[in-house]
């Protein structure tokens, strides 16, 4: 591999790695956060996939189907959170489980109702649908660099209210402390729905300019679930930070795995988890 294709590489895990971020992050604000195992949070980004799709096909724009469904997904995490998980915060984890994973076949059929199980493809706006030169030879797409930028855009965006505003702190103390935290008067039910709100946003958001890179097709979620919980397990239960890190450095294992060892790249990403959690059972980095 030449400077070039390594550079290529290396722009395609930290895309990639940024674009994991976007998902694992809802996870994190989800699961570390709120105590609350989800295994439907795959189905929020299959979600945004299949808004993407749609909506650009009845209103013939990318930009506006990304707005729209934004708030789409996010006023489906109010409903969501209203209608069913704040039930389920003080309940076992084993209830979470059984509750999310029946609604991972809900989503399913219901979008086999309303999509249909066809794959579908969402087409890059033609503004972004160029490439960059690197060499005589070699290009880099410009879309790619668009989706690095939306995710950093978010991963700073959500650096800046969990750490400098007063609702951050409302959230970081519910974490750490919730009977305490609504003993001193912040409204913990309604900091949780948006933080719920946030987590499906933030997957659906993911999903939504992630579809022109790939097909929109049935179960999707299901291939970037585990991975998810890879990152937040690996990253420390709860920790954006810790979070950012670790679906940097998955993205890069396995982008740089499937070019150098193939064979065995499936499995690259587990042994890391396994090797850093041997090192550090906690995880890269506490709450």
């Amino acid at each position: 591999m030449n400077l070039t294709g390594f550079l290529i590489q290396l722009l395609n895990s930290l895309q990639y790695g940024l674009l994991l971020f976007m998902l694992a992050a809802g996870l994190t604000l989800i699961f570390g956060i709120m105590n609350v195992v989800n295994l439907a949070h795959g189905s929020f980004y299959m979600l945004g996939a299949y808004l993407a799709w749609a909506l650009t096909a009845s209103i013939g724009s990318f930009t506006i189907a990304l707005l729209l469904g934004s708030a789409l997904s996010v006023g489906f995490g109010i409903l969501l959170e209203k209608a069913l998980f704040r039930y389920f915060y003080d309940r076992d984890h084993l209830d979470q489980v059984l509750l999310t994973f029946g609604l991972i076949y809900i989503f399913e059929e219901m979008r086999a109702i309303f999509w249909g199980v066809d794959v579908h493809g969402v087409a890059i706006p033609s503004a972004l649908n160029h490439a960059i030169p690197l060499t005589d030879n070699q290009s880099y797409p410009l879309y790619r660099l668009f989706v690095a930028g939306v995710c950093l855009a978010f991963v700073v965006g959500l650096y800046f209210v969990i750490n400098r505003t007063t609702l951050g702190m409302k959230i970081r103390a519910g974490a750490f402390n919730r009977d305490m935290a609504d003993a001193l008067g912040i409204r913990i039910g309604r900091i949780f729905s948006i933080v719920f709100a946030v987590g499906v946003g933030l997957a659906a958001v993911a999903g939504m300019i992630a579809a022109p890179l790939s097909s929109v097709y049935p179960n999707m979620g299901a291939d970037v679930l585990i991975k998810c919980f890879v990152v937040v397990v690996l990253g420390g239960i709860g920790s954006i930070r810790g979070a950012l890190v670790a679906a940097l450095l998955v993205a890069t294992v396995d982008t740089f795995g499937k070019v150098f060892l193939p064979a065995v790249a499936g499995m690259l990403i587990y042994l890391l988890m396994a090797a850093v959690l041997v090192w550090k059972p906690e995880g890269l980095f506490k709450n």
